[in-house]
């Protein structure tokens, strides 16, 4: 360390740093919505105060799009109020009125984004992957009042049966008229309370119909705040180098950390996103992260393991690097080594995140040593969050014994949309919500063993898949895996591993076997090992869908 580095903190002196009074991380208790919790006493009370602010960085760069146009923080505040202007008087858009976005990620989804919220009114985010049938769900569910959407997904909506029921605007041919329909007006004034709704995530839907995630200006804001406290905590106790540069946004607009991490979070920094269009394409991206500086990479594992690995990074100069990270799937441990073979300098300095969309997309953080420490660990939970262990009964089960993860924090949504059965099945008494996950507390860590629904049951042992497709990948012949499990008579279930190939090479089953044995209990190595050439299927957030390798369901998603 140079005389002129920083003294660096404990992880922990660091957090009571961040905290204490006079902070800008300060915590008080309120009220939220009937019970009492902990919330940043220092805080936007609704995304366009958030919006408003952003006025302060001018001519910097907000949003750059791989077709060439951008915006600044200053045109993008105007345009977006013209929109609103727009919505209001053209459309009649009202505070609490639903607008559905259904669109690749472009710039209009973005302004559509903050003008909706800044009505007061709920942008409904549909999934741009979606197919007629699900595109039908969707709506039907939601009711909108407007339906915004691209060439490619408004063709789509010619397939639906019956009235879409929503005016509909499309962003090539409509778009520009709202930009230019009221150029230097201000933003709307209307009243807006930290609780009103303004954002409906849908659930990744690995398993079948998603679900719609009613979240609140109030969760927006904490988990803005949240990435900044994570982002102190970090420069406090991490070295750092590389410099800040521009961020890469390769996330769906749609999911949680498009919308709510590159675009909400961003704008909230004052930072420069560069968004690729398209289908993810590694040697587009490299050479858009050298015309354009961008010295952080985010994405799913897929995505950033198809950057590292391409021959073009030999393009990248990975010193300037502060941050390479994983969202919207978990890290791996090969991952985890990969990132740190390319930038030798970030190899102890990424973490990993744990939340969702109920839980407003943020529940603990783990920096790199706690991962190596163990690889299921996602850390403790973050500031305003709680995190309690229960049992099937819902009783505490205190620190170091598996059970439920329950979660409760001012992120958490408001309800499941139109879903009382759903409401009632995920919602504990005080507003505690149950994730779905499994996962114990040791030290005041929280560790994810797996979700429920996918835990396998083999003669009585629970198996979690995902220490077994850690393993797995570990494989040098191994490209992906996916592990479940198969019903079985006398067993329950066995553990199946779904397997694709390193480009040219051949692994065998008993090969894969022995891998296993060396480091896994024998119930938990694979009885039945598919080896297949085409990927496995994903959604658009990048995580597997299982239910399509299981057979229970079909991948409709149109991927572009």
């Amino acid at each position: 360390m140079s005389a002129d580095a920083p003294t660096l903190l404990s992880f922990e002196d660091a957090t009571a740093r961040l905290l204490s009074p006079g902070s800008p991380f300060e915590i008080t208790q309120e009220a939220v919505l009937g019970e009492t919790m902990s919330v940043y006493k220092n805080r936007a009370r609704s995304l366009r105060e958030l919006l408003e602010q952003s006025a302060a960085h001018g001519d910097n760069d907000y949003i750059v799009f791989s077709d060439g146009r951008r915006w600044s923080y200053a045109k993008h505040l105007a345009d977006v109020a013209s929109v609103a202007a727009a919505f209001r008087e053209r459309y009649d858009i009202q505070k609490g009125d639903h607008v559905a976005i259904l669109a690749a990620n472009t710039p209009e989804w973005i302004l559509s984004y903050w003008a909706t919220v800044s009505l007061g009114a709920v942008v409904i985010s549909m999934n741009g992957w979606w197919a007629g049938d699900e595109i039908r769900y969707g709506l039907d569910l939601s009711n909108p009042k407007l339906l915004l959407v691209d060439q490619r997904r408004g063709e789509r909506l010619a397939e639906l049966d019956g009235e879409i029921g929503a005016k509909v605007v499309t962003f090539e041919t409509d778009f520009d008229e709202l930009i230019a329909h009221s150029p230097g007006c201000n933003l709307p004034d209307t009243p807006i309370d930290e609780d009103d709704p303004c954002l409906l995530l849908f659930t990744s839907g690995t398993t079948g119909r998603p679900k719609g995630a009613l979240v609140s200006h109030r969760t927006l804001v904490a988990f803005t705040m949240s990435t900044f406290f994570i982002g102190a905590r970090r420069a406090m106790s991490e070295p750092t180098s590389g410099k800040q540069g521009a961020t890469l946004a390769p996330f769906p607009l749609f999911h949680l950390s498009g919308s709510m991490g590159s675009t909400t979070s961003m704008l909230a920094a004052g930072a420069k996103t560069v968004w690729p269009m398209g289908r993810f394409d590694p040697a587009k991206i490299i050479q858009l992260s050298v015309d354009e500086g961008i010295t952080a990479w985010s994405g799913a594992t897929t995505h950033v393991f198809r950057l590292l690995d391409h021959p073009d990074m030999k393009k990248i100069d990975t010193s300037s690097f502060s941050n390479v990270g994983v969202g919207g799937s978990a890290s791996t441990p090969e991952l985890l080594r990969t990132i740190a073979e390319k930038f030798p300098h970030l190899g102890g300095s990424v973490g990993s995140g744990y939340g969702s969309s109920e839980t407003g997309g943020l529940v603990s953080y783990a920096p790199n040593d706690m991962l190596r420490d163990a690889e299921n660990c996602v850390g403790p939970p973050l500031p305003t969050v709680q995190i309690k262990i229960v049992d099937e009964e819902g009783c505490d089960l205190g620190e170091g014994t598996p059970g439920r993860v329950c979660v409760r924090s001012p992120l958490i949504m408001l309800e499941y949309l139109n879903n009382p059965k759903a409401n009632a099945e995920n919602f504990l008494p005080g507003r505690w919500v149950d994730t779905g996950d499994l996962g114990q507390l040791i030290e005041g860590r929280l560790h994810i063993e797996s979700r429920m629904r996918d835990m396998i049951i083999r003669g009585g042992e629970n198996i979690y898949p995902a220490e077994i497709e850690n393993r797995i990948e570990l494989h040098p012949d191994v490209a992906e895996v996916a592990v479940h499990g198969v019903d079985d008579r006398e067993l329950g279930q066995k553990v199946k591993a779904v397997i694709v190939p390193n480009k040219g090479a051949e692994p065998t089953e008993g090969a894969i076997r022995d891998f296993c044995a060396e480091s896994l209990a024998y119930f938990k190595v694979p009885e039945i090992i598919e080896i297949r050439d085409e990927p496995l299927p994903r959604n658009a957030t990048g995580k597997v869908m299982k239910h399509v390798l299981e057979g229970l369901g079909e991948n409709t998603f149109v991927e572009e």
